[in-house]
Order: structure tokens, then C-alpha cells, then sequence
């Protein structure tokens, strides 16, 4: 339904029809961690929806230090109509939820990013058709909240999700088991891999992330090792068996040496890009900027349906 309504919200907009199913609602940002997209997706997306948004960064209140996590739920609940999270502890989102009596939005948790499926799902129906039976193959470290979370969403709308990791970077196990017990009755195929061949062929959609999330910079040059053989790079894209497949990335990515992050990797490992070559992240097949849209447009959608006046 989120991902329907916000194909149609995306053509309104394109077409200059209001929507603004939040007027005089207000929103809160709480980001105790950096983003670029998350933060701009709710704040363009609430606003264009009619909405107030006051964003609260971790020096801006006391989550957890000086004030409990209900507590601060009870106040902000009491005068926002809805609460954005982004931070490292699920325990904090899920608490939030339990005693801020209003609508509270999971911007990414080191354990998920529920955001980013919505416009990783739209982006696939928009350039593929549909996604249902479509296969899904997210390479790299297998263990991250974005490998996780497609794993799981694939099992809940009906694609085949494979995930090619190192057998060190695969997914916990807690997860493997709540993806393969929804995939019973979804019909979602499932596959955790270290094998190359194996996990690209058949692939419709091929999807990385950095190797190395927040606060885990310090741990590049093993990374690099475990991961130098599952570059995303026209090699591994042509084992997918289909010149129609397409590329997509979360964002940020280490594609050139553009950036202080692609800058060390090529004093300390001589390479131009980590997890992605720049010829694939530029070339024909990335859809990773239509993808990057996708989470204002999704966003938008979530927002309106959990607290606006759609209908």
C-alpha cells in the first residue's frame, strides 16, 4: 500500500496536485546519527505535505543522559505529532513507541532501515515492472541493518532475496529464520551465499553498501581483505547472466576518490573505489539517484498514511 500510494504521490507532485494531508501537524526529528537523505526525505517530505518540522539533534535534548527515554517519549508525544528516530539502539525507537502515544518512524537503527526499503521497492517496480518474483542480490557485508532489513522485506512482498557475503559478513541468524519463515507463505526465495557464481546468477537487481557503517572506520583495512573479491564491478554485474539488470546503493558510496573515504582508500590499497567501481555507479544500469528520490517520495507516503488526513 505505502509503496502504491507513493507512486501516485509522485506523479501529483510531478503534476503540481496539492496534497498537503498534514496541515498544522508538527513532526520531530530526533538524529543522534549523520544523514543526508533520511533527514532532507522527512523534512522536504513533511513540509510538502503541510507540516511543521523541528529537528533535535543529541546535544539539543537529553535522550537517555539527563532523561529517560519514556520520559522524553511522554513529553515530546504530548506536543509533537509524530517522532522520527535515527540512532544506534533499536531498544531506544521501540521504547519511544511504547510511551509517546503518537506515531514514531524508525529512520534507521543500527539492527534496521525500514525507510530505505520503501524506496529501494519503489525504485525496483518503477524501472522493473513489479518486484514480486524478482531476485534481489545484496553484496558485501551481510550482517548491516540495509542487508538485513531486504532480506526481511523481500520475504514480506514476494522476492527472491540473495545475499553474497563472506561467511564471516552473512546475516544473524535470528534474522536468516524471521526471512525464511515469512518466505513460507510469500513464496520468497531465499539464499545466503559466499559463493560468487552462485549468488549473482539470476540477479535482477544488485545492491551494496559500504563495507564500513558509522563508527567502524577504524576497522577499513580488515574490511577490505574480506571484502576486496565482492566489489560490485562490471565483472560480477555481467554474472547476473542479464544485460537488463540493474544496479542500486543506500548511499553514501565510495566510487572514486572524490571524497576524503575514497581518498584513504586509494593511499592505503591503490584502488579508486571500495565497494562499487565508478563504471558501474555511473554507468547505464545505476538507478542510484532515482533510488535517492524514492526516499522523499516513500517517506512522504508513511507520513500521510500514519499521520495525515489522506482519506
Amino acid at each position: 500500500m505505502l509503496i502504491n500510494l507513493a507512486d501516485d504521490l509522485k506523479t501529483k507532485e510531478q503534476h503540481g496536485i496539492p496534497h498537503r494531508f498534514m496541515s498544522g501537524k508538527h513532526i520531530a526529528l530526533i538524529f543522534e546519527k549523520q544523514s543526508t537523505r533520511t533527514r532532507s526525505a522527512f523534512t522536504v517530505a513533511a513540509t510538502k505535505l503541510g507540516a511543521n518540522v523541528e529537528y533535535l539533534n543529541k546535544n539539543d535534548i537529553q535522550l537517555g543522559s539527563k532523561e529517560s527515554v519514556e520520559d522524553t517519549a511522554k513529553v515530546l508525544g504530548s506536543m509533537f505529532d509524530g517522532i522520527a528516530y535515527r540512532g544506534s539502539e533499536q531498544a531506544t525507537v521501540e521504547t519511544l513507541g511504547a510511551h509517546a502515544d503518537v506515531p514514531i518512524w524508525n529512520a534507521l537503527t543500527d539492527d534496521w532501515h525500514p525507510t530505505q526499503m520503501l524506496a529501494d521497492f519503489l525504485t525496483i517496480k518503477e524501472h522493473l515492472g513489479t518486484y514480486k518474483g524478482k531476485t534481489i542480490t545484496f553484496v558485501g557485508d551481510g550482517r548491516n541493518n540495509v542487508a538485513h532489513s531486504l532480506l526481511v522485506t523481500g520475504a514480506i512482498l514476494g522476492a527472491n532475496v540473495h545475499i553474497l557475503a563472506p561467511e564471516s559478513l552473512q546475516p544473524a541468524l535470528s534474522v536468516q529464520k524471521l526471512a525464511h519463515d515469512i518466505a513460507k507463505n510469500s513464496g520468497s526465495k531465499l539464499l545466503v551465499t559466499s559463493d560468487r557464481e552462485d549468488g549473482m546468477y539470476g540477479s535482477d537487481v544488485v545492491y551494496t553498501d559500504v563495507w564500513v557503517s558509522m563508527g567502524e572506520e577504524d576497522a577499513l583495512e580488515e574490511r577490505f581483505q574480506l571484502l576486496s573479491d565482492y566489489q560490485v564491478n562490471q565483472e560480477l554485474m555481467d554474472m547476473s547472466g542479464s544485460t537488463e539488470t540493474i544496479f542500486l546503493h543506500c548511499l553514501p558510496a565510495i566510487h572514486d576518490t572524490a571524497t576524503d573515504a575514497g581518498k584513504l582508500a586509494y593511499e592505503k590499497f591503490g584502488v579508486n573505489g571500495m565497494e562499487v567501481t565508478d563504471d558501474v555507479f555511473r554507468g547505464p544500469a545505476s538507478k542510484v539517484f532515482d533510488q535517492a528520490e524514492n526516499r522523499m517520495h516513500t517517506i512522504k507516503a508513511l507520513l500521510a498514511v500514519t499521520c495525515g488526513n489522506v482519506h
